[in-house]
């Protein structure tokens, strides 16, 4: 019989960007890479949040450093991908979390505005990290890249169409990147969360999260950062060599209900 092969499972050492990490399952995942003992880059639009984020790790213990990134800047991508690489000597992970709502009915007056910065912020700034980062992937004998959509892109909520649209291009992205990097031996997969305690829903009045949860999801509540985190580290261990191009909504159950 073949032996059984003895993969890695741990991203000790390894260096990891992660973008929209200020707050929110960017932030849960930031600490659950440096947990693990990775190199984390800690991005976000919001500056004084990546400082708070970064201290945070270092006084855990963990390696990180921070950079303030606008996914929607595209001299700031190269630069940023760039120092992110030199500073930690490799990039082995990218883990496209930055996000922002995208409400909007389809007769506003202001739908096309939003409809050009939910596109840009949530779709073609993923594209441009990763193309940014790809120098040094291949360099790497384990890449990872994780791109984090939404239920949303599986779905639909009424006044949502930009989001809707936006999440659901990340779907379409990730199966082609994993198409094309697949023979570089670079996988590519998408997280679909559903409801969880983030930003996004803080105005959600608590009493409306728990009705929600147990009327829609399987698990009857809310998932936390946390939840959403542990799995975008297990897609990015060396271990998970063989997945690529997968759609995972880690949605409490909500996409299997029927009612």
């Amino acid at each position: 019989m073949e032996p059984i092969k003895k993969l890695s499972r741990t991203v000790a050492g390894r260096a990891v960007l992660v973008t929209g990490a200020a707050s929110g399952m960017g932030r849960a995942t930031a600490h659950v890479f440096a947990a693990e003992g990775a190199q984390v880059a800690v991005t976000d639009v919001n500056e004084s949040g990546v400082a708070a984020v970064v201290e945070e790790i270092r006084a855990e213990g963990g390696k990180s450093h921070g950079w303030r990134l606008d996914v929607m800047d595209h001299a700031e991508i190269k630069r940023v991908v760039g120092e992110v690489a030199s500073r930690f000597g490799r990039l082995d992970v990218v883990v496209n979390n930055a996000g922002f709502g995208g409400f909007h009915p389809l007769d506003g007056d202001d739908y096309d505005r939003i409809w050009d910065r939910t596109v840009a912020g949530l779709l073609t700034g993923q594209q441009r990290i990763v193309r940014a980062a790809l120098p040094y992937l291949r360099k790497s004998d384990a890449a990872r890249i994780v791109n984090i959509a939404s239920t949303e892109g599986l779905g639909a909520t009424p006044g949502d169409s930009p989001y809707v649209a936006a999440k659901t291009g990340v779907i379409g992205l990730t199966r082609a990147m994993a198409v094309d990097l697949g023979p570089q031996g670079i996988t590519v997969n998408c997280i679909c969360p559903g409801p969880i305690r983030t930003a996004l829903t803080d105005a959600i009045p608590e009493e409306h999260k728990t009705i929600f949860g147990k009327r829609r999801t399987a698990l009857k509540r809310y998932g936390f950062p946390e939840e959403v985190a542990h799995v975008t580290l297990s897609l990015c261990l060396p271990a998970a060599s063989y997945i690529t191009g997968a759609t995972i909504p880690v949605d409490g159950g909500l996409t299997i209900r029927n009612a």
